[in-house]
């Protein structure tokens, strides 16, 4: 670099320095562009400072709704959960079965959180509940066990019981029965007879749900009425039925019956050969629904069932009516189950164990016992088919829409439903589309199109003003 080089750089230095080339250079600014810019400036800096005010108050109800949803997707867990490890003991609600404790019990909703995850994770000594955890051997990691604690801290118990129920796992207990009172009576007249018939009360409110009628047994508890368990020691029994029988579902009921009732139940098994058969008939076990079970059994009946026994169970000439009080009064719902499941031998019915799931076989007998309360007293057959216009037999669906997205505005989604009932036809009809509508116009799409258009209107002016300014 030369002198000169140097000489020039140096004089430009001195002049930028200088408050009157400053000055001058101020004088130059366009007064109005200056004050443009700084309102600009200034509305930027008021934006900012009140998108973070906004954001500072707005914080900790976003942090509330946040940890709601989290809840709530915890908790939608932990009911399927439930349903498949805990209902069979702890009940269809959390209301307990037997001696088994109930956990729908407001102290537990006080009770700290570390405590009941403890016993989850590792059980009971010496009761029926054992441990859940991976380390001790159970099924269950613990973020599947804290969400069980807040399902027992936070959920809702009656949204927990249809879910159960929706699964198909709803347990067939507790469930009680009465003794006959003519056998009852004969039983009085045995020795100790007294302590036999309290034995049998006993075992027909308490023990019949698991043990089954007679105390021969069910799937999920052994048969009492057998050698075997007669053959054991007073001691062994009487222990058994205070403490519980370790790794089994078989409760302790020590904290439930009295040490009276309890020997008379011991008495009863001793010499349950002496009972006539059916002094304790099987309970009368109604299948559980819900709002979801029913639907799924309307689906299967009208699918599979209505073409014989009428859209409503008025019955026609090819099958007996089912919706009838004589047919409510004389079959029990697992009466009902058999039927359909093993259907009838030498009649039309068919057997559909082999083709439906028991919890689908069990919604149509919800379906069906739902109209009990309407029943007529004599049935009235109907007679399906036999020509006619379309809408006497048959469901037709119209569905109208611009380019599958969006209800054309001149109609909307029709669909005629019809229905026979004593002969008579009726017809309604169900509109919807608005709702489908007012889902896809979300304001989240409507601010997205606002930005777009506004960019695309800003483009195209902005370069309409440069082709006007090269003219």
């Amino acid at each position: 670099m030369s002198f000169v080089d140097k000489k020039e750089i140096l004089k430009t230095f001195v002049t930028l320095r200088d408050p009157l080339w400053l000055k001058k250079e101020s004088n130059n600014m366009n007064p109005k562009s200056h004050l443009i810019e700084s309102l600009i400036g200034l509305g930027a800096t008021m934006l900012i400072a009140a998108g973070l005010g906004w954001y500072m108050l707005n914080e900790p109800t976003r942090i509330l709704s946040a940890q709601e949803d989290v809840l709530n997707i915890q908790l939608e867990e932990a009911m399927t959960l439930y349903a498949e490890n805990c209902a069979v003991c702890h009940g269809l609600n959390g209301e307990g079965i037997g001696a088994t404790p109930a956990l729908n019990n407001p102290a537990l909703v006080t009770m700290p959180f570390e405590e009941i995850q403890k016993t989850i994770s590792r059980g009971r000594y010496q009761t029926a509940m054992p441990a859940w955890s991976l380390l001790d051997g159970g099924p269950l990691s613990d973020y599947q066990i804290d969400e069980l604690v807040l399902l027992i801290q936070y959920g809702d118990w009656t949204e927990t019981g249809d879910r159960v129920v929706n699964l198909g796992l709803a347990p067939l207990v507790p469930f009680t029965t009465e003794a006959d009172p003519a056998l009852l009576e004969q039983i009085g007249a045995l020795p100790d007879g007294a302590t036999l018939q309290t034995a049998i009360q006993i075992f027909a409110s308490s023990c019949v749900s698991c043990h089954g009628a007679d105390g021969v047994g069910t799937s999920i508890a052994p048969a009492l009425n057998d050698t075997d368990t007669r053959e054991k020691t007073v001691e062994d029994l009487t222990r058994t039925l205070s403490y519980g029988n370790t790794g089994t579902l078989m409760a302790g009921w020590s904290n439930i019956l009295t040490p009276e009732e309890i020997s008379a139940l011991v008495t009863l098994i001793k010499r349950w050969e002496e009972v006539p058969t059916g002094t304790i008939p099987a309970p009368d076990v109604p299948i559980p629904t819900t709002a979801e079970s029913i639907a799924l059994g309307s689906q299967l009946y009208s699918a599979n069932c209505s073409r014989c026994h009428g859209p409503e169970g008025q019955g026609t000439p090819r099958a007996p009516s089912i919706n009838v009080q004589s047919f409510f009064v004389d079959k029990s719902d697992q009466v009902i189950e058999q039927i359909i499941t093993l259907g009838v031998p030498g009649t039309a019915m068919p057997t559909w164990g082999d083709r439906m799931t028991e919890v689908e076989i069990q919604a149509i007998v919800g379906f069906i016992r739902q109209w009990e309360a309407t029943a007529p007293e004599v049935a009235t057959l109907t007679r399906p088919g036999g020509g006619g216009p379309p809408w006497r037999n048959n469901t037709t669906t119209t569905d109208t829409t611009l380019f599958g997205l969006l209800p054309l505005p001149s109609s909307s989604t029709n669909t005629t439903e019809a229905s026979m009932t004593n002969g008579n036809p009726s017809i309604s009809t169900h509109t919807s589309g608005g709702s489908q509508t007012s889902s896809l116009l979300d304001w989240r799409v409507l601010l997205m199109l606002g930005v777009l258009l506004s960019i695309a209107f800003t483009l195209i002016s902005k370069g309409w003003s440069e082709l006007r300014q090269r003219r």
